[in-house]
């Protein structure tokens, strides 16, 4: 038969791609049921990182979402060059390939019919890290929900601050707080999602001060490295240290909610939200 005749080399080509391995437990996940599941792991589960357009999807109402500031882009205030080349091509480039010109998307939409306010980071830009289009963008649709009176929704995945663009990505964490504190002495809800990873200087700002702060199972938050705090404090951090649910049981998140509660949560909370007078902390 003609197929023994194949090569080692295009069976190996021609073979489909059936699993996806969780990049936690490493179990062999089929790739429909790996996609079914919203990327969870169904063995340990695990919520793995998802794009934009995967949240969007998941999160807003078919065809509700409309993008605004899309134009707002990397800045690179120092020209920073480092061993592997500048911060301009290599920002350039993931432009290219993933399509997006910053670490975040921002736009209205609805939850069940509800408007709403959404700014959603997305880990493949430079992972997620803030930088100055990021803070801006975060600021700017948090003046259009405070314009419109709409709840606003920031999902947070970050390894912290962009430090190619110096002390301006520093900069954003006051500037992004700043627009948070406009909504809440105006009462307009703002709520936090938390999603893995979100650390560094998004965790010490806007991912951290919402009305609620909400996680997803299993989500990675903190500030500096486990390594770095254990050398610093010379001590042995607990096993699930940083976990979302270390920081909910030490009073740090008011909930953990599963990828696909998510709407359903919002879909119930937002109309109390918008009812209820926010009192002025």
């Amino acid at each position: 038969m003609a197929w023994f005749k194949k090569s080692k080399n295009n069976i190996a080509e021609e073979k489909p791609e059936l699993w996806n391995i969780c990049p936690s437990c490493k179990a062999h996940i089929f790739k429909e049921e790996w996609a079914a599941g919203l990327k969870v792991c169904p063995k340990c589960n695990y919520h793995d990182r998802l794009t934009y357009q995967e949240r969007i999807d998941l999160l807003l109402d078919d065809g509700s979402f409309k993008e605004i500031n899309a134009e707002v882009s990397t800045n690179d205030p120092i020209n920073f060059i480092d061993a592997k080349g500048s911060y301009a091509k290599k920002a350039a480039a993931t432009k290219k390939k993933i399509n997006m010109n910053e670490a975040v998307v921002t736009g209205c939409g609805n939850i069940n019919d509800i408007p709403v306010v959404v700014a959603i980071m997305d880990f493949r830009f430079m992972g997620g890290s803030l930088g100055s289009g990021t803070g801006e963008k975060i600021l700017l649709a948090a003046e259009y929900a405070l314009r419109n009176k709409r709840p606003y929704i920031i999902f947070s995945a970050s390894g912290g601050a962009r430090m190619h663009e110096g002390i301006i990505s520093l900069m954003q964490m006051a500037k992004t707080c700043a627009a948070i504190a406009r909504l809440n002495k105006a009462g307009v809800p703002y709520f936090s999602v938390l999603t893995h990873p979100t650390t560094g200087g998004v965790s010490a700002s806007f991912a951290t001060i919402g009305d609620l702060n909400i996680a997803e199972p299993g989500a990675l938050i903190g500030f500096a490295g486990r390594r770095v705090i254990e050398e610093t404090i010379k001590q042995k951090l607990p096993a699930d240290f940083q976990t979302a649910e270390y920081l909910l049981e030490h009073g740090f998140l008011d909930k953990i909610v599963a990828r696909k509660d998510m709407k359903d949560f919002f879909a119930q909370l937002l109309p109390y939200a918008i009812k209820s007078p926010k009192r002025r902390r």
